[in-house]
């Protein structure tokens, strides 16, 4: 359905559009209504809807299934995948360079401009152009529990704990995948249920590289068997 078709359905049902504006991604056009609903409309010819009285206007498009966390990422293919890192330059190196043999365009944020940003704000800036986020959590710092130091493990930077944070709220778990590194003693960022962890220890391509490469085929990326 094309966003000409979409904007007569609602116009001929009697729900006006508030406003209309092109998506972050550039993915398509966003109408806002002024029942509240929000409508996702993809230049590939699909559409998700947001907002409130999102039945009413499913009825009038077709049926279109309210959706949630990541609705508009999970509608559009990129070759963007954004890649969290901690201490481990080596490990990065070698993601970087398999992301890139894949075809694909890791965003690695001490690679782009800050432009005075903080932190926060080139996250925001950047993840909603990604499609895909790889998180590497490498044994870059030592922690216990209180009074414990005889149960010390190795753990993430905690940079990378706060982007895989923001990435799962914007991307949906799905779409994000972590790389541990020695995970016998090493504690896991979150033990929240459903991530994907896939664990490696000295050779990330060998070891992880096939398991990834199948995570993010079935999110819809497209990769060359033989370059992994």
């Amino acid at each position: 359905m094309t966003l000409d078709d979409i904007r007569d359905r609602l116009n001929q049902a009697g729900l006006p559009i508030e406003s209309e504006s092109r998506l972050t991604n550039d993915s398509g056009t966003q109408l806002r209504l002024k029942n509240g609903s929000i409508v996702n409309c993809f230049d590939n010819g699909n559409h998700s809807l947001q907002g409130k009285n999102r039945e009413s206007v499913s009825a009038v498009l077709g049926g279109s299934a309210p959706v949630g966390v990541g609705a508009v990422q999970a509608a559009v293919a990129t070759d963007k995948v954004f890649v969290a890192y901690g201490h481990d330059k080596s490990a990065k190196t070698e993601l970087d360079a398999m992301l890139r043999r894949w075809g694909l365009d890791p965003i690695i944020l001490d690679q782009m401009p800050s432009e005075g940003a903080t932190l926060i704000e080139k996250l925001e800036k950047y993840y909603p152009k990604v499609g895909f986020a790889v998180i590497l959590a490498t044994p870059d710092d030592e922690a216990f529990p209180k009074g414990k130091p005889d149960e010390t493990k190795y753990r993430a930077r905690q940079n990378v704990v706060l982007e895989l944070g923001l990435l799962l709220a914007h991307l949906g778990r799905s779409k994000v995948a972590i790389l541990l590194k020695d995970q016998d003693v090493m504690e896991r960022p979150s033990d929240i249920h459903g991530l994907i962890y896939i664990p490696f220890k000295t050779d990330l391509a060998k070891e992880a590289g096939l398991i990834l490469a199948k995570e993010m085929s079935a999110q819809g990326f497209k990769i060359d068997v033989k370059s992994i």
